[in-house]
């Protein structure tokens, strides 16, 4: 028979529970910020698209642009969410996932202003907060343990098509930039300023790296999806 000092063990116990509930709370905080901030973001062009049609384009971006950056920087700390075991997922698909939207955000959207208004930036950031909503609400039902099977479903099935159209337009964006980068570079050669001129190269090299990240990423989400159904199947066959 074992027996345990029961001083101690109440206090590792009550350690132990402290620390749950504070990584808890941490998480469930975390998850409702961002979901806050992306259905402001689509109810904000929604409402200003209904309200101006084409119009709204122009100034899109200065509406919604420092909510998507802070969005988007926040979303770093998710690749250290899954590697200290927080959250549970592939890292592979959300290290590409988080690097290539904050490298398109910060490298090419912030950086020049005649994309922001293009149509193409618009349907882009509606194609990330759509797919953002469909991953913080399930984040949000795992923890308060309240999943349902079709929301499971469609954070699972729908994500990919959505996520193969958002990688197809980010490649759009940094093919539609690279003239407005090229004309920069040249400017500044002829003129001798102290520019770089590595950046349309940069990104020439980035689209074929896209692609591949992409496909990678769209395999180990299909796979995720298979795992994350047959999980359910089986739990509630039990």
């Amino acid at each position: 028979m074992q027996t345990r000092d029961t001083r101690t063990g109440r206090c590792l116990d009550l350690e132990h529970e402290m620390r749950f509930t504070i990584r808890l709370a941490y998480r469930f905080t975390y998850n409702l910020l961002q979901f806050c901030g992306h259905t402001w973001i689509l109810a904000n062009m929604a409402a200003r698209l209904f309200t101006f049609g084409r119009d709204a384009l122009a100034d899109t971006f200065y509406s919604i642009g420092v909510v998507m950056t802070l969005c988007q920087l926040l979303s770093i700390l998710e690749l250290f969410h899954i590697a200290d075991g927080l959250e549970k997922g592939r890292l592979i698909p959300r290290f590409v996932q988080v690097i290539e939207r904050n490298l398109l955000l910060f490298t090419v959207i912030i950086t020049m202003e005649k994309i922001q208004s293009s149509t193409v930036v618009c349907v882009q950031f509606f194609l990330w907060n759509i797919l953002d909503l469909l991953r913080y609400p399930h984040e949000l039902l795992c923890i308060m343990g309240m999943l349902s099977f079709n929301m499971l479903w469609s954070r699972y099935t729908l994500w990919i098509p959505i996520y193969i159209l958002s990688v197809a337009t980010e490649g759009i964006i940094v093919y539609q930039a690279l003239p407005h980068f090229e004309m920069v570079n040249t400017a500044s050669l002829q003129h001798s300023l102290p520019v770089s001129t590595n950046l349309p190269i940069i990104l020439k090299v980035y689209l074929p790296i896209l692609a591949v990240g992409a496909s990678v990423t769209v395999w180990q989400l299909l796979k995720e999806r298979k795992h994350q159904l047959e999980k359910w199947i089986k739990k509630h066959k039990k």
